[in-house]
């Protein structure tokens, strides 16, 4: 019973992200750049659950072209070895939206709950320095699926990123390793629809 309560007792995933946020939208502070900072510049892990969050706010179609590159920038950031992330200036001046925010937090909290009752700190070599720039490479690609303007698709490799991005801040490599494979599934469906686009195209071509 007392692990149980244990386990109730959780901080929830989301407590920070709003938690900070509307501290920074009081002082009139909340860039992209000030919320990495409040939550632990130095962790690729958080950057990752921010970053996907931004790509999912109700935004017009077509906008995963913005909203996906500090994801790019980051995780090419860890192909290349860097210690930790590094945004450029126009990236981290970035003023976000706190209500769209704090609906897009909200809105994932069924992800997030099932994810709170299993996180645990386990397979914590999969975050070993040596393997740090493979599993960047394999979050630049699911990225740069989620940068194309492909119908019907962003949101899975969005919401892999974030289960990837918990997975590292709370060192769980199990479930970093399911948000990878669902990182991988979106990839191919990503190519899937961009083949049927271009078979379709050819067709009419021809």
């Amino acid at each position: 019973m007392q692990q149980e309560d244990g386990k109730s007792r959780r901080p929830s995933l989301s407590l920070p992200i709003l938690r900070t946020s509307r501290h920074q939208h009081r002082a009139g502070t909340l860039t992209l750049g000030n919320l990495l900072t409040a939550l632990g510049e130095s962790s690729f892990g958080w950057a990752i659950v921010v970053f996907s969050l931004l790509t999912l706010l109700p935004l017009p179609p077509g906008s995963t072209l913005l909203t996906a590159l500090p994801l790019l920038v980051t995780t090419a950031q860890m192909v290349l070895g860097y210690p930790h992330v590094k945004l450029p200036r126009c990236l981290a001046n970035l003023r976000l939206d706190p209500t769209k925010l704090r609906r897009t937090v909200l809105r994932l909290r069924p992800v997030t709950r099932r994810l709170e009752r299993m996180l645990v700190p386990r397979y914590r070599a999969l975050f070993a320095q040596r393997h740090e720039r493979a599993l960047g490479l394999v979050m630049f690609i699911i990225a740069f699926a989620l940068f194309l303007p492909v119908p019907l698709s962003g949101w899975f490799p969005a919401i892999s990123l974030f289960i990837i991005g918990v997975g590292i801040v709370e060192q769980d490599g199990l479930v970093c390793g399911l948000g990878l494979a669902l990182g991988v599934m979106s990839v191919v469906l990503t190519v899937t629809i961009l083949a049927s686009v271009a078979i379709g195209a050819d067709a009419l071509i021809h």
